[in-house]
């Protein structure tokens, strides 16, 4: 949504017996709303910014019930088991440049068993599983730098 299509909606606001209007596009959402005074307040997220624009005073109309359209819920996103880094260091996904990786995508793993080496003071610290399932994603690059805290892969632990 662009500044034009903000200010269509404000003037929209105005000249209308609408006190309030909220809309959701795309992600983001706008609320331009009349004030009791000569305000109309547009609060759009993460930030409200408000516009002075003079409203027009007019007898109010009868309200009309219009029946509110079913908010249908999002299609609840798929939640993984996350792995981090526990220190700061250096990721890798094998135990040596020339041997297979400890864990690929689609590999099921298991409790225990090692995922990825996180290099810190030139010590291997091997980060091992700490839950079952499938390996879904492997979110860093071997030989790659990592910060504490950093995803370093997803798990689907319902496979």
């Amino acid at each position: 949504m662009n500044y034009a299509d903000v200010r269509k909606l404000v003037k929209l606001v105005e000249s209308s017996q609408i006190q309030e209007l909220e809309l959701e596009e795309e992600g983001s959402r706008i609320r331009v709303s009349k004030g009791f005074g000569d305000d109309v307040v547009v609060q759009a997220a993460p930030q409200a910014i408000q516009m002075q624009a003079p409203v027009v005073a007019a007898a109010p109309a009868p309200a009309t019930a219009t029946p509110a359209e079913p908010a249908t819920p999002a299609a609840p996103e798929k939640k993984y088991h996350e792995v981090v880094s526990p220190m700061v260091g250096t990721f890798y996904a094998a135990p040596a440049p020339d041997a297979d990786p400890f864990a690929t995508v689609g590999m099921k793993v298991s409790v225990g068993q090692t995922l990825c080496i996180v290099e810190a003071m030139k010590l291997m610290n091997e980060i091992d599983s700490d839950i079952a399932g499938t390996v879904v994603s492997i979110d860093v690059e071997n030989a790659t730098p990592v910060e504490y805290g950093q995803l370093l892969i997803k798990i689907d632990t319902a496979g």
